[in-house]
């Protein structure tokens, strides 16, 4: 079998541990760039408009044009909505490369933060009116970044991916994706972008579904590898992702383990004990992969994913919550677990 790399679209793909495994502990196109949208153009037809995120509503007198992507992956999904102009900052730069038809429209925009999330005061600086993140750890007042509540003192509306809410992280979904679509296009005053882009991300969805069909369904098992620590995935987008793949995930997110998170460390007997068919893992660039796959062999090679390399490598910017890289994932993992199908 080929080896997939950690590059999506010609990019070369860098992100911190499962939006942060360890972060998270403490607390992922194939569309067109659209149009952009003109804030000069807006009118205030449709509001005040008020959206419901994270069990908070979110009140909106006229639609936002001070915005900061506080991930590539949200970035991303605001210039495909015609947004690029209205960008004042984009955070966590090393995750990934954009696409260059996304990076040119960005370019001018300025960097807050590298690997982790902007500080308070760099955010603030930047006096944005609405900031998307991908999880709500990026809204951590304990870490040294601005809290929802001090972002709303200063007049700006914070948002969450729907699947990357705390009390939704353990049990998002990809279609949380099509919520935070729907919701951008309401807030933005963007419907037909947001509707067409939701509608493409189905049609690609719904031909992976329909070209698995009724096939038997390989045994997976999701991992993330930090050194010699081993983490399995048992819930989220993630294990969502797998399923929508035509996998059958051997970790199960009614498990005791992941009653409160996602993800948990696991021993390396759990994984010989399950013998999964496939491993599915977590990439934060080429060495990181490479790093992973000598560790998953010289600790499993008796486990039939590993003896019969049957591993494969995913970005780990396409499992972030609210990103449309959770469809790229879908694609490529089913192509992998199919191969006679694709």
């Amino acid at each position: 079998m080929n080896h997939p790399s950690a590059t999506r679209g010609g990019r070369s793909l860098t992100a911190f541990a499962l939006t942060g495994v360890a972060a998270l502990m403490l607390s992922a196109c194939g569309t067109s760039v659209a149009p952009e949208a003109s804030p000069e153009a807006e009118t205030a037809e449709g509001y005040p408009l008020t959206v419901e995120n994270c069990g908070t509503d979110l009140t909106f007198e006229a639609a936002p044009t001070s915005v900061v992507g506080l991930s590539p992956s949200q970035t991303e999904l605001l210039v495909e909505l015609g947004l690029a102009d209205r960008l004042v900052g984009q955070a966590q730069v090393a995750h990934y490369e954009l696409d260059d038809d996304v990076t040119a429209l960005i370019a001018d925009v300025p960097v807050l933060s590298e690997d982790t999330p902007p500080t308070r005061e760099d955010l603030l600086n930047v006096a944005p009116d609405f900031v998307y993140s991908p999880t709500g750890y990026e809204f951590t007042a304990e870490q040294g970044f601005a809290s929802i509540e001090q972002l709303s003192e200063a007049g700006a509306n914070a948002y969450t991916a729907t699947g990357g809410c705390f009390d939704r992280r353990a049990v998002g979904t990809v279609d949380d994706l099509f919520t935070d679509i729907e919701n951008l296009g309401l807030i933005f005053s963007v419907p037909e972008p947001a509707e067409e882009l939701a509608d493409q991300g189905r049609e690609r969805l719904k031909a992976v579904t329909d070209t698995i069909g009724g096939a038997e369904r390989p045994s997976v098992a999701q991992l993330y590898v930090e050194g010699t620590t081993v983490s399995a995935i048992g819930g989220g987008v993630e294990y969502d992702i797998i399923d929508r793949a035509g996998g059958a995930n051997v970790f199960d997110r009614d498990e005791p383990a992941f009653a409160d998170f996602f993800a948990a460390v696991i021993t390396p007997e759990e994984v010989t004990s399950r013998d999964p068919d496939v491993i599915v893992f977590a990439v934060n660039d080429d060495d990181h992969e490479a790093a992973t796959r000598a560790h998953l062999a010289e600790t499993f090679p008796d486990v039939a994913a590993v003896a019969e390399d049957r591993l494969v490598a995913i970005p780990n910017s396409d499992l972030f919550p609210g990103t449309l890289g959770n469809i790229d994932a879908v694609e490529r993992i089913a192509a992998e677990l199919h191969p006679e199908l694709f």
